[in-house]
């Protein structure tokens, strides 16, 4: 460990690692953006040790990036040269659980398997999955969602109360451990989704679920995307049991198809999982899923019943962005995630895939169809980057058209904060007077989100 040089505004009471290798790790995010490297990094094991960090930071108005297990999209961790990154990922402690009350108190550094790991002993789990093993912290930050969100919500749903550092050198607990509260302004809602640019999470107290005894997971393969979405959204509107509800095109198919050595028929397929408290139960709304996919010109209809069936298929979706990456070597990738409403899902993915054709770029097109969530991974050299650009601001400004939104689960970060205004219009400038007066130095995360 090194210290800040003699340079520096003055020096921090707290070790930073200056070291150029280390340095390297924080310039790049998982879609290869890059950024600068960071003036350095802090290690905080505790909220003490955040709390130390932001006080010498609004001393000597230095900018501070907090940061998590780094599976960021959005160009939220990514530095411009003069933030010092906080790095919480050794702040891993799970502090409690209480089974009786369905809740869980984590450090931010806590990731959702390791959160699992600990409860599945008392039957219940914690039910958010953006897919990558994320920290507790970087998905509040982010207001994460995933497979899961149709049933259980993401984030803002499932987090009850929290503690953060603010850039004053405060620090104060918000939301309460209970399943609801009229009590005053929902500032704990506030932080959630605002990636660190409004206060530090340093303690979350989070929901968590039964584990359901009787689950079953489907893959249904389609002909055509139009007929993958129609029965879709006829199951949520016939109200059946899914706990995710997942889309993926022919090409994302041919991408997992060659990264896991499966075979499957490579066109659209549906990814399903339905709870249910009885087995008969189980096997009804099986049957009712089957009718509505065969009667939306299903092709294949595989099941899996037993836990490394489930876990088998469902690896085949959650690794769909590194069977990308693998066919796309020496690329980077942009990854659109607008969300629309139910209606307007068949629109937003032939816009995607027509685009693609357009501009001439190898699209791979997936998403939370469950909640409306549409994902296009779009992988581009520096050659094809203005495509690729061209291709994000169109499918945006589409889903903005049709009254959806620029994000549904990534967040803005860097690479969204051009939208903001086109989206929320006057709320915008209300969001610059919310960010001025919790963070009037600019010393928190910034440039992300908006520009104040």
């Amino acid at each position: 460990m090194t210290t800040l040089t003699e340079s520096s505004p003055a020096r921090p009471p707290f070790d930073v690692d200056t070291r150029a290798a280390v340095l390297d790790q924080f310039t790049t995010d998982e879609t290869g953006r890059l950024g600068r490297r960071p003036r350095g990094v802090v290690y905080a094991k505790s909220h003490q040790d955040v709390l130390d960090v932001v006080t010498w930071a609004r001393d000597t108005r230095t900018p501070v990036i907090a940061h998590g297990a780094g599976t960021s999209l959005e160009g939220h961790l990514l530095a411009d040269g003069a933030e010092l990154v906080l790095d919480l990922s050794q702040a891993d402690s799970i502090l409690k659980v209480d089974p009786e009350d369905f809740t869980a108190t984590v450090q931010p550094g806590v990731t959702r398997t390791r959160l699992n790991a600990a409860t599945a002993e008392f039957g219940v789990q914690f039910t958010v999955d953006p897919g990558a093993d994320a920290s507790l912290g970087g998905m509040a930050a982010t207001n994460a969602s995933g497979t899961t969100s149709v049933r259980y919500g993401g984030m803002r749903a499932n987090v009850l109360a929290l503690q953060a550092v603010f850039a004053d050198g405060t620090a104060a607990r918000l939301g309460r451990a209970v399943r609801k509260t009229s009590s005053g302004y929902g500032l704990k809602d506030l932080l959630i989704g605002s990636a660190g640019t409004l206060g530090i999470i340093t303690e979350l107290t989070v929901r968590l679920h039964p584990i359901p005894e009787f689950l079953r997971s489907l893959r249904i393969s389609f002909p055509t995307i139009e007929d993958a979405v129609a029965a879709a959204v006829d199951m949520l509107g016939l109200a059946l049991p899914v706990s995710r509800l997942e889309l993926v095109d022919g090409p994302s198919v041919v991408a997992m198809n060659a990264y896991r050595g499966t075979g499957h028929p490579e066109t659209p397929a549906l990814f399903i999982d339905l709870e249910a408290a009885s087995a008969p139960a189980a096997a009804a709304d099986e049957a009712e899923i089957r009718r509505v996919c065969e009667t939306n010109r299903a092709q294949q209809i595989a099941a899996a019943h037993s836990h490394t069936d489930r876990h088998a298929l469902w690896e085949d979706r959650h690794t769909l962005f590194f069977a990308v990456k693998l066919m796309f070597p020496g690329h980077r990738f942009l990854i659109t995630d607008t969300a629309v409403p139910f209606s307007k899902i068949a629109g937003a993915v032939a816009t995607a895939t027509a685009l693609g054709a357009e501009l001439g770029l190898p699209v791979s097109v997936a998403g939370h169809i469950g909640d409306g969530n549409v994902h296009v991974i779009v992988p581009h050299t520096d050659a094809t980057y203005p495509a690729a650009k061209e291709f994000s601001d169109r499918v945006v400004r589409h889903a903005l058209a049709v009254g959806g939104t620029a994000t549904g689960e990534h967040g803005i970060g860097l690479a969204k904060k051009q939208y903001l205004r086109e989206e929320h219009g006057a709320a915008a400038d209300i969001m610059a007077t919310v960010k001025r007066a919790l963070d009037p130095l600019g010393i928190l995360n910034p440039g992300k989100i908006l520009d104040v």
